[in-house]
């Protein structure tokens, strides 16, 4: 992936010792289908692994950071929705490999929220260390207007950083939050001027990448033990729980009412 190829689903950069990963869809408000899931997972295990990346951003191609997965290729219809339920079946004792890969990244991560971060979007957001919003930003776990549940980062990370009742409404609700209370409620450290987002976001990288590579691994790594402990045993819960989710009514619902613009009817099958 490079900067010479903008056709690709993720750009991946290296300058400065700082990895820059960019969601690229655009026109899809960088929604995720397979092929991106794959970019991206590959991106993040590139930056881990690079002994010359000290810090690492994420942010997507405006007008979005990302809106989750594009239901139309992942949830839609009767072979995407077999595909997705077969990799949920190959995951099953793991959380998926995007998630993971941004979890164990072993490199300080930073996540420039420069428009809606949706669903899976919010997710990829939880999984940085420090998140900077645009004023543009919005957040929502909207899975259970899916009839669905969260990845791993609504589970394992998502409480620590606003707490456990703050979190359970978040989750509970599916609800549209803005930049002003994502700041309130602790969910990113600051909110800046769209256009000044990335020099922000960069700045701060520039900060951090000065420092010793191994003393900033072990921070995030001491961060990591204290707040959150371990995210397999969760994160293969949460694909259990979609993998059985998928299969009923309301899920069906979800994705159907979504595509047709309507307001779900959800029966509790």
């Amino acid at each position: 992936m490079s900067e010479e190829n903008p056709a690709e689903d993720v750009i991946y950069a290296v300058e400065n010792h700082i990895a820059t990963i960019t969601l690229n869809r655009p026109h899809r408000r960088n929604a995720l289908n397979w092929n991106a899931y794959a970019q991206l997972e590959a991106a993040l295990k590139s930056a881990s692994s690079d002994d010359e990346v000290r810090c690492v951003i994420v942010t997507g191609a405006d007008p979005a950071f990302c809106s989750g997965d594009d239901v139309a290729e992942i949830m839609a219809g009767p072979k995407s929705f077999a595909a997705t339920r077969s990799a949920l079946t190959i995951v099953k004792h793991s959380p998926t490999p995007a998630a993971m890969a941004a979890l164990e990244c072993e490199k300080p991560m930073i996540a420039a929220i420069n428009g809606a971060a949706i669903g899976w979007g919010m997710e990829l957001a939880i999984y940085a260390d420090i998140r900077i919003a645009s004023e543009r930003a919005k957040f929502s776990e909207m899975f259970i207007k899916r009839g669905l549940v969260p990845d791993v980062g609504g589970f394992y990370r998502l409480p620590a950083i606003v707490g456990p009742a703050k979190a359970a409404e978040l989750m509970f609700t599916g609800d549209v939050i803005d930049a002003a209370e994502a700041l309130r409620i602790g969910l990113v450290s600051e909110v800046t001027p769209h256009e000044d987002l990335m020099a922000r976001a960069q700045a701060l990288a520039a900060r951090i990448a000065v420092n010793p590579p191994l003393a900033l691994r072990f921070i995030k790594e001491g961060l990591t033990r204290h707040s959150y402990g371990s995210p397999r045993e969760i994160g293969a819960w949460a694909i259990e729980a979609i993998r059985r989710l998928m299969e009923t009514e309301d899920h069906k619902e979800g994705v159907a009412s979504f595509l047709e613009k309507r307001e779900p009817v959800f029966r509790g099958k």
